[in-house]
């Protein structure tokens, strides 16, 4: 190789080698049970089995506070199941629709039945969820069937949360961390995992650790395919995810399951992220063709919905867009705020840097690179109902496990199922096995003994794109077998990668995982013959879905020997009835290794001449010297702010800090409300309260977004109350907004407080007053307040607020139907009826929806039908919903040919809610050959 693919940032040549450390100078360590990965699955496994009794390590190779998918931001959780507007059979159902059959219910269903107590554990660690007005959770529907999205408007906070719960005092004495220590196998002895071999990341120091029980939580294998930019980590996944736990798990002598089974997404084309559209579609986006027409019919993010995707993306209807152009300016900027800082910070950029705004522009979508993922597809490690692997005293959790679709509350789940199980066993007293030692420090520090080797980039690159060649969808034998050539070849180019730094050897250990994976990739893919899972398993070469034969988990494992063996193992019989499906069970059968087909030469194969090959073997390479190479210092901050930093490691109490939160130096004052943040002493909430009414704006600031991020964990004291009610009167509008955004979620304030906002020149502060008048079902000073207000914004928020304190809520204690204000609120929508704004009119005929539509607002929702704007005609779709059938049936049946799809889409919904008259039922029926996917789906599911 003489051509450099993302060269590293540093010469090589300009740092002399490590040396390779003696394995007899191994670093131990010893703990009851050891947690490999520090994301979501590996804190909350950490977490619990350290409240089980255990004494824990947690491993992380970068550095727990930041570390894992996690940090990168989460916008919402995707299978929420809240009691009330889900149930778990329905969720279990989904999924293994979703997955085309091939699951085993009873884990999923422990994401199903556990994932709201898990909601409530992290809500109680400080997890914000998003809530309505009553404080119950703004679970979204996404897709057609269910309700499971749950937003989190801070989810940027979550990974700085949990790092705070393994900072607390009462886990510190029972968690160790070691960051920058990577692990590359797991010791086994007597057929158990008994620890783990690895190395420091910084040091390079060989390390060695003794357990009782082992719980891996790597992560996706999300630097598996080349993304189309040919950058290697700018992967859809997390790119520090490169298969450590699955090669791991492997190499121990667990089985696999689903490795066939790919992850694939859609993305922002050129960016690689998410497009995010569980964020967007809540928002009224969603996906279209260049016709600007919705064409996916799946109900559920799934191989099947990617391959409808790809096709569209190839034919002449595409591209494909996420369309966004067509909201409101409030819309746009909600969602420019979650996109581009709690989702992806350089989001914003990368629009930017085309000249391309959501006001005007849609995003054109393409399709990820493919990998290897159990929370989002079904490739992972075989795992019971308790986390537990194959191997004894091994576990997986999170992405890394097989659980179709788990998602992040099902790696919490997992994570949490891990640590409990694990934490009954005590640390190995055994000797650990000297031959798997000497196995991973060969594995790691090989490249040291050749230190001009080729680059691990360049040697990842030329792997990847094997893979992307030979292995990616659509899938055939003869390029299958090719990739296993090539994985084969690139031992050699493995063995001689070169590296000089502690943090070279990490990247080069990282190919030696991806080679794994992609090895188990293509044999897996090679063994199913048939086409399942859409896109993710989509074999040109046996294009049907062969239930007869395949309706089976395909599981690999390492033999004795070091081959790769397989097993199809039936699917066992359902907890939760799924039509379509009617597993049995019964017997495993071996189907041993999965070897190449014949595809070397084109045509009939001659025989030719074979010449002796006479060489001398390569000379044992020498070990590098002995050096040490030391980085500079970056030059310190005041000391002020060191002692600080400092302090936060003491977690400090109230006292403590106060004279930093009172400093003279605004930069010390911010910092001090960062570890207040952190530390969560008690009186935290008033003195962040206290610092509402700081001098300096960012120090205000950084209060207001601490309280926002802490409201659930915040005591609802009088002292806290009291600086809240006096931040309202604040100058500062981030300042007001916030006190009224944490009075209202913890119930601290009344009708006349909030209504006092109403007034403010501020329009955010307006918006949040309307919502705390929501809270307290303040329908009288709603309705007053929608006569003179001069914003848009505040109009249609007030419309739909008296909508949400007229809906009948069992939970209240007054339902709307005895509230004496009806009357005001029926009089407010009227006239919100004439705005001049169409948003404002959309909005007030779509609470009627709610509220009811008596006669004479019947007749004008029938006329709104034919207004100009598309967002009025579908709200007054929405508003005949619940009027006289004899009236709204025709005018909703007239409305199923209008030019906009969202119209159609209201009419549908609306003629839904009528479905008992012979009219709708027909007009329905009528709507099941639309040329939009949803109206197509929800018509159908009416009928």
């Amino acid at each position: 190789m003489t051509t450099s693919v993302n060269p590293p940032a540093d010469t090589p040549l300009a740092v002399p080698p490590l040396a390779v450390p003696p394995l007899a100078d191994a670093e131990e360590l010893t703990c009851d049970v050891l947690v490999i990965g520090g994301g979501t699955a590996g804190t909350m496994a950490a977490l619990t089995a350290a409240e089980h009794g255990a004494n824990v390590l947690l491993l992380e190779k970068a550095h727990v506070r930041h570390s894992g998918a996690l940090a990168m931001g989460m916008d919402g959780v995707n299978n929420a199941v809240i009691p009330g507007r889900a149930e778990p059979d329905d969720y279990v159902a989904e999924i293994t629709r979703a997955n085309d059959g091939i699951v085993d219910q009873s884990t999923v269903r422990q994401t199903a039945t556990r994932g709201f107590g898990m909601v409530q554990r992290l809500e109680s660690y400080g997890v914000k969820f998003e809530k309505d007005e009553h404080g119950d959770y703004a679970v979204r529907q996404v897709h057609r069937s269910g309700s499971y999205v749950l937003p989190m408007p801070e989810g940027k906070d979550v990974k700085k949360v949990l790092y705070r719960q393994l900072r607390r005092r009462e886990m510190r004495e029972r968690i160790r961390i070691e960051n920058r220590v990577m692990p590359v196998r797991v010791l086994t002895a007597g057929g158990r995992a008994v620890g783990a071999a690895g190395f420091n990341t910084r040091t390079g120091r060989f390390v060695q650790v003794r357990a009782g029980a082992v719980i891996l939580a790597t992560g996706a294998c999300g630097r598996l395919g080349l993304p189309a930019s040919g950058y290697l980590y700018g992967t859809y996944e997390n790119p520090t995810n490169a298969g450590d736990g699955y090669a791991m798990a492997y190499h121990a002598g667990a089985e696999l399951t689903g490795i066939e089974c790919f992850q694939i997404n859609p993305l922002i084309k050129d960016y690689n992220g998410p497009a995010c559209a569980y964020v967007a579609n809540p928002f009224g986006g969603y996906q279209v063709n260049r016709h600007g027409e919705r064409f996916v019919d799946s109900d559920y993010w799934s191989g099947q919905m990617m391959a409808e995707f790809a096709a569209e993306v190839a034919s002449d209807r595409g591209p494909v867009y996420l369309k966004l152009s067509h909201l409101p300016e409030e819309s746009v900027s909600a969602l420019e705020t979650i996109l581009h800082s709690t989702e992806r910070p350089t989001r914003g950029t990368f629009h930017s840097g085309r000249g391309h705004d959501y006001r005007t522009h849609d995003i054109e979508m393409h399709i990820s690179e493919i990998g290897l993922c159990g929370g989002h597809s079904a490739s992972g490690v075989r795992v019971d109902d308790h986390a537990r692997t194959t191997v004894p005293r091994l576990y997986a959790a999170g992405d890394l496990a097989c659980v179709p679709h788990n998602y992040m509350i099902g790696a919490f789940v997992f994570g949490d199922l891990a640590g409990a199980d694990a934490s009954q066993y005590t640390a190995y007293e055994g000797e650990l096995p000297g031959d798997q030692l000497r196995e991973a420090h060969e594995l790691i520090y090989r490249p040291l003994r050749n230190p001009d080797g080729p680059p691990q980039p360049q040697v990842e690159y030329k792997l990847r794109r094997f893979v992307n060649d030979y292995v990616a969808p659509p899938k055939s034998g003869a390029r299958l077998s090719l990739a296993l050539e090539a994985f084969e070849r690139m031992h050699t180019d493995i063995a001689g990668m070169g590296a000089r730094t502690a943090h070279e050897l990490m990247r080069c250990a990282e190919v030696t995982f991806i080679r794994d994976c992609a090895e188990m990739a293509a044999r897996s893919s090679l063994a199913r013959t048939e086409s399942r899972w859409g896109l993710y398993h989509d074999r040109l070469d046996h294009p049907q879905r062969d239930d007869a034969s395949w309706f089976h988990h395909l599981d690999l494992h390492k033999s004795p020997s070091g081959a790769m063996e397989f097993t199809a193992r039936p699917v066992a019989p359902y907890l939760v009835p799924v039509d379509g499906f009617d597993p049995v069970g019964g017997t495993s059968r071996a189907l041993g290794e999965v070897h190449a087909e014949d595809v070397a030469t084109a045509g009939s194969r001659d025989v030719a001449p074979v010449a002796a090959l006479v060489g001398a073997a390569d000379p044992e390479p020498t070990a590098a010297p002995l050096t040490s190479v030391t980085a500079p210092s970056g030059e310190e901050s005041s000391a002020r702010l060191l002692e600080l930093v400092a302090l936060a490691e003491e977690e400090p109490e109230l006292d403590a800090l106060q004279p930093y939160l009172t400093d003279p130096a605004a930069a010390v004052r911010r910092e001090a409300v960062a570890v207040l943040t952190e530390t969560l002493p008690p009186g935290t909430g008033t003195a962040l309260a206290t610092a509402l009414r700081d001098a300096h704006a960012e120090v205000r600031a950084a209060a207001a977004a601490s309280l926002r991020e802490l409201v659930e964990t915040l005591p609802a004291e009088p002292d806290l109350r009291d600086g809240l009610a006096a931040a309202v009167a604040e100058p500062d509008p981030v300042v007001r907004a916030a006190a009224l955004d944490v009075l209202r979620a913890l119930r601290l304030g009344d009708a006349r407080l909030f209504a006092d906002s109403l007034a403010d020149s501020d329009i955010g502060v307006r918006i949040e007053a309307v919502r705390a008048l929501v809270s307290v079902d303040a329908a009288g000073e709603l309705a007053g307040a929608a006569v003179g207000e001069p914003s848009r914004e505040v109009r249609v928020a007030i419309a739909k607020g008296l909508a949400t304190v007229s809906a009948e809520r069992p939970a209240r204690d007054t339902p709307a139907a005895d509230d004496p204000a009806g009357g005001a609120v029926e009089a407010a929508l009227t006239g919100l009826l004439d705005d001049p704004d169409a948003l404002v009119r959309a909005a007030a005929y779509g609470a009627l929806g709610t509220t009811g539509c008596p006669a004479p607002l019947t007749a004008r929702a029938v006329a709104a039908l034919t207004e100009p704007a598309w967002q009025v005609r579908a709200g007054a779709a929405t508003a005949l919903s619940v009027a006289d059938p004899d009236v709204a049936v025709p005018a909703l049946a007239k409305a199923l040919a209008d030019s906009n799809a969202d119209v159609r889409k209201a009419a549908v919904l609306a003629l839904t809610r009528h479905r008992a008259t012979e009219e709708a039922r027909a007009a329905l029926a009528t709507a099941t050959t639309d040329s939009d996917a949803d109206v197509r789906a929800y018509a159908g599911r009416a009928l």
